[in-house]
């Protein structure tokens, strides 16, 4: 039957997460496998003894990828340790223009102590 590869192929796009209909990381159950291969929502059925093993594993990807989804509480931890990274990195670019300045600041007092150097701008 070539329709029902057509619904094993989108489960498989589905788990690899590189989906042509859906947008990737969609979650995987009857309705976005049906989506995904093209057909209605709703069309993979208990009722039709042919889904079976397609239902079966559906529900195992379904659990497999919840169990390898990340908890809420690891991606408030990730997002904070990124905010930190870059409020350091910012404090780190001010420090950079505070020398940069001072250094200017010092050069222009030194060519102002030159006798010999003459100013472009009047």
């Amino acid at each position: 039957m070539a329709g029902i590869q057509d619904y094993w192929d989108a489960l498989n796009r589905l788990k690899l997460g590189c989906t042509v209909r859906l947008p990737a990381g969609s979650p995987i159950n009857k309705d976005t496998v049906a989506l995904e291969a093209g057909r209605r929502r709703g069309s993979i059925k208990k009722s039709r003894k042919s889904f079976d093993d397609l239902i079966a594993a559906i529900e195992s990807a379904n659990i497999e990828t919840a169990s390898n989804s990340v908890q809420p509480k690891e991606l408030l931890r990730r997002a904070k340790a990124e905010k930190q990274n870059y409020k350091e990195l910012y404090h780190q670019a001010l420090n950079r223009e505070l020398m940069l300045i001072e250094k200017l600041a010092q050069l222009e007092k030194e060519l102002r102590r030159l006798k010999n150097v003459v100013p472009i701008r009047d």
